[in-house]
C-alpha cells in the first residue's frame, strides 16, 4: 500500500497533492475558494483516501473538502485556519530560510527545560514575541524550551489542550512560518524546542474529523469526551494520520522532542500498541535526520514500561513527567494534604521519589482507593522530568496560583534546590525563575454557550475533591486570561533578579559538577534531624551531599560523612539570595559523624575536597 501524507503537499513541480482520508464517503470533492470557486473531483484510493493533485496552487490558497452528504468541511489535516476553526483551511509554503544547520541537538539527560504557554508569555502572546526573550532564559542557563499545545483552537484563549487541528500551527500566535522562525532562533541560542502534543482527544468545538473517518471509538471514554480509535477497526489509518503528525513537527519545524500528553488516556489493547509504533517512527526519524529526536511522555499510571527500553519489554517513551514527585515536595512545603496530595506529606515520600522516580509503586493509595504502580528502581533517573511548578500543578489550582504566592521565599529557594541539584531532568515554568506572581488560571474563548457552561460546571467538580471555597475565575472571562500574562520585570532586569541569580547558580552548578548530572544517588540515613534529608551524589571520585531542611524553624542535622574536607557549594539561605545568612561553614572537616545547623527551610550542597 502507498504511503498516504494527510493534507495538502507540494510536490516539487509546482502541483500540490490534496489528500484526505473519508472511507464512509464514495465521493469526495476539492473546493478551491479563490476568487471564482471551482469544484474538482477527488480519486478515490485504497482503505478510503482521496487524493487530487493539481497545478499551480499558490501559498495562501483556501479550500474546503465536500462529502458525499454535501456538507463541506475544513481539512482534519490542514496546516492553517486563518479564520479559525470553523473557516476553511489554507494551504501554506513548505520553504523556510532555515539557519541551523550546524545545530546537532543535545542529550536529553542535559535539558533544562522551560515550560511555557505562548500566548501568555509576553504581552503580545506570538511567537516572534517569546522568541525575543529567549536571550533571558539562555543568560540563566536554560536549554531546552518547552511549548504548551500550538495546534489550532476555538478562539485566542486556551492552554492548548482543546486542539481540534493538530497539524495546524495556532493563528493568533502567528502561524507556521512564525514558529519555525522561532525554533531557529532556539537552535541559534543552542536552545532545544520541545513541544507539547495532544494524542489522546480532539477538542469539543471546531472538531469535523468524526465527519470524515472512524478517528474515534465508542469502546473507551476519556474524561474530555470521545477517545481515539487506536485498535479498533481502520485504526491504521488513525495511527498513520498521528505518527505522521508527530513527524511533520519533528522534520518540517526541527523541533527536538515532543512532549506527549496524558498516555493514560490512549486506550490501545493491541499487540503493537501506536505508543510502541510511534517510538519506532520517531527512532527511524532521527536516524535519517542524523541527531537526537525525543518522546516526552505524561502519565498518571506510575507504570514503567512506558519508559522501559523496548529490548526489556518496555513501550521506549524516552522520559516521563513524575507528578509524584511534584506532589512529595509540595506537600512538605504548603502542609496541603486534600484531593491527591492526601497520599503525600512526608520527608520519606520525597525520598522515595529521589530514589525511584515514583512514590506509589504497588502500594494502597488512599485517593484512588487501590493499589497504585509498580516499581521502577530499575528506571534511570534521566528518564525522570520533575519540577515544583508547571501548568497543570499551577492552572489546576482553584486560583491558578503558583509556589511564589504559597510558600515563603525560603521554601521558595529550597524547591528550586530540590529540582535543580536532584538527579532528575529539571523543569522549570514560565516567570518561575524571577517569582512570578501573575497567576495561571484555566481559560478558554469558545462560541457555544452549551459549552462554555459545560466548562464551568467541569471545572466545579474537579475541584470539589480539594474542598477550596469561593468562586473561581470564569474560564471563559477574558480577565481570566489576562491576569495570566506575565508580569516581565523591566527589560533586562528579569534574568538579573535576585532569585534568577540563584537560578543561575544551581545550573551552572548541575553543568559544571558531574555528580549532580549524571552521578549515581543514595539517600543518606540521619541520625538525627526531624523533616531533613540528605542525599549523596557521586560520579568518578567527585562526592557530594546535598542536605533539604524542610522545617521552618532551624534544625540540627546529624549525618555520616566521609572522613576528609567538604566545602560548602551553595546554601540556599546565604544573604547572596535574600536569605538570612547560612550557619553552615565554608569548610567543614569531617571525621565521620558531622553536626549541620542549618537555616529554616533551606538546601546545602556540600563537595568533597580531592585528595592531593
Amino acid at each position: 500500500m502507498t504511503a498516504h501524507i494527510p493534507g495538502p503537499c507540494y510536490l516539487g513541480d509546482g502541483s500540490c497533492r490534496f489528500t484526505v482520508w473519508a472511507p464512509f464517503h464514495g465521493e469526495v470533492s476539492l473546493r478551491m475558494l479563490d476568487d471564482v470557486p471551482l469544484t474538482h473531483r477527488m480519486h478515490s484510493k485504497e482503505r478510503g483516501y482521496h487524493t487530487l493533485d493539481l497545478e499551480n496552487i499558490k501559498p495562501r490558497t483556501r479550500y474546503k473538502y465536500v462529502l458525499s452528504d454535501g456538507n463541506e468541511y475544513p481539512d482534519p489535516a490542514s496546516r492553517y485556519q486563518p479564520e479559525g476553526v470553523h473557516g476553511p483551511s489554507e494551504v501554506t509554503c513548505e520553504v523556510f530560510p532555515w539557519t541551523d544547520e550546524k545545530w546537532s541537538g543535545s542529550a536529553l539527560e542535559d535539558y533544562i527545560i522551560y515550560e511555557l504557554h505562548v500566548g501568555t508569555f509576553t504581552p503580545e502572546g506570538t511567537f516572534e514575541a517569546a522568541a525575543a526573550r529567549l536571550p533571558e532564559l539562555k543568560a540563566i542557563g536554560i536549554n531546552a524550551v518547552e511549548l504548551m499545545p500550538v495546534a489550532q483552537f476555538p478562539g485566542t484563549r486556551n492552554w492548548g489542550y482543546d486542539g481540534t487541528y493538530p497539524y495546524a500551527v495556532q493563528n493568533s500566535y502567528g502561524g507556521p512560518s512564525n514558529l519555525k522562525a522561532f525554533v531557529d532562533c532556539c537552535h541559534a541560542h543552542g536552545i532545544a524546542a520541545v513541544l507539547d502534543v495532544v494524542y489522546n482527544h480532539f477538542g469539543p468545538e471546531g472538531n469535523y474529523a468524526g465527519q470524515f473517518a472512524p478517528y474515534f471509538t465508542e469502546t473507551y471514554k476519556t474524561p474530555w469526551g470521545r477517545a481515539i480509535n487506536f485498535d479498533g477497526p481502520h485504526s491504521d489509518e488513525v495511527r498513520r494520520f498521528f505518527i505522521e503528525n508527530a513527524l511533520y513537527w519533528l522534520r518540517e519545524f526541527h523541533f527536538d522532542a515532543l512532549r506527549l500528553d496524558a498516555l493514560h488516556a490512549i486506550l490501545d489493547t493491541s499487540a503493537y500498541p501506536f505508543l510502541a509504533e510511534l517510538v519506532d517512527s520517531v527512532a527511524d526519524e532521527s536516524t535519517r535526520q542524523h541527531r537526537p529526536l525525543y518522546l516526552i511522555g505524561e502519565s498518571d499510571l506510575n507504570d514503567p514500561r512506558l519508559i522501559q527500553d523496548r529490548r526489556s519489554g518496555g513501550i521506549g517513551i524516552d522520559a516521563q513527567w513524575s507528578d509524584d514527585f511534584h506532589h512529595s515536595l509540595h506537600t512538605l512545603l504548603t502542609d496541603e494534604r486534600t484531593g491527591y496530595y492526601a497520599d503525600f506529606g512526608s520527608v520519606e515520600h520525597l525520598a522515595s521519589a529521589y530514589k525511584e522516580g515514583f512514590v506509589y509503586s504497588g502500594q494502597y493509595s488512599l485517593y484512588r482507593q487501590r493499589r497504585h504502580g509498580a516499581p521502577s528502581t530499575h528506571i534511570p533517573s534521566h528518564r525522570f522530568v520533575v519540577c515544583a511548578q508547571n501548568h497543570d500543578q499551577v492552572g489546576n489550582r482553584f486560583a491558578g496560583d503558583r509556589l511564589t504566592t504559597l510558600v515563603s521565599p525560603d521554601a521558595a529557594r529550597l524547591a528550586a534546590a530540590c529540582v535543580l541539584l536532584g538527579p532528575f531532568i529539571p523543569l522549570l515554568f514560565m516567570g518561575e525563575e524571577y517569582g512570578e506572581t501573575a497567576p495561571f488560571p484555566y481559560f478558554v474563548s469558545h462560541s457555544d454557550e452549551a459549552l462554555i457552561d459545560a466548562v464551568r460546571k467541569g471545572r466545579r467538580e474537579e475541584f470539589s475533591a480539594f474542598h477550596w471555597q469561593g468562586e473561581f475565575p470564569d474560564p471563559q472571562d477574558e480577565k481570566t486570561f489576562r491576569k495570566a500574562v506575565l508580569q516581565w520585570p523591566d527589560a533586562g532586569e528579569s534574568q538579573h533578579s535576585v532569585r534568577a541569580l540563584l537560578y543561575r547558580e544551581l545550573i551552572s552548578l548541575r553543568d559544571s559538577l558531574p555528580a549532580l548530572k549524571r552521578g549515581k544517588t543514595a539517600v543518606v540515613e540521619l541520625k538525627s534531624g526531624r523533616d531533613a534529608l540528605a542525599l549523596a551524589r557521586g560520579h568518578d571520585d567527585a562526592e557530594l551531599i546535598l542536605v533539604l531542611n524542610f522545617s521552618p524553624g532551624e534544625n540540627t542535622v546529624h549525618l555520616e560523612m566521609a572522613h576528609g574536607t567538604w566545602k560548602r557549594r551553595l546554601d540556599s539561605s546565604e544573604a547572596r539570595w535574600g536569605g538570612q545568612g547560612s550557619p553552615v561553614p565554608e569548610y567543614i572537616d569531617s571525621e565521620g559523624m558531622t553536626t549541620l545547623r542549618m537555616a529554616p527551610q533551606s538546601a546545602v550542597l556540600l563537595e568533597r575536597a580531592k585528595k592531593e
